[in-house]
């Protein structure tokens, strides 16, 4: 089994596909399109529903953003303690360096970056545009991941 992507509902796709592009350095892996008819209706099981749809991505790690048509919207200051999906995390080269980029670009953290495991991991909580939750992280070691699967090859 291999993971694939994580989908996460957003109010602007537009909007949404800007913030993971500019501001986690994403590419957009597929047209924005359409999506709505009897076999949407029955894997999302929602009568009538449709949206727009696309997918984000860099290296392992892929996002399938949706904004339904008729959605109603979710607490964006929900805690990541409430049922459901909590966050989703992204190694990054410098966890330091990434906190300052995403504080300038008024991305709303947390806290200021956290060292776990006597240093051996550095992390903080981040939110989108909608609150939807996301972790950067910096480690040597991560438990489930090999060293060498955790950082970008730059």
């Amino acid at each position: 089994m291999k993971f694939h992507h994580v989908a996460i509902s957003v109010t602007d796709i537009e909007r949404s596909i800007a913030f993971y592009r500019d501001v986690l350095d994403m590419a957009q892996l597929s047209e924005l399109s359409p999506f709505g008819g009897e076999q949407f209706d029955a894997i999302m099981g929602i009568r009538g529903v449709q949206g727009r749809m696309c997918i984000v991505g860099r290296e392992t790690l892929n996002l399938e953003l949706f904004e339904f048509a008729d959605s109603k919207p979710k607490d964006p200051d929900a805690l990541v303690s409430d049922r459901g999906y909590s966050h989703f995390g992204v190694i990054v080269d410098d966890v330091d360096a990434t906190y300052e980029r995403l504080r300038a670009a008024n991305v709303r953290t947390h806290c200021p970056v956290i060292s776990f495991m006597g240093g051996a991991v550095k992390a903080t909580y981040c939110r989108d545009p909608d609150g939807n939750v996301f972790e950067i992280i910096e480690a040597k070691q991560l438990p489930g991941h090999s060293a060498s699967s955790q950082r970008d090859p730059e």
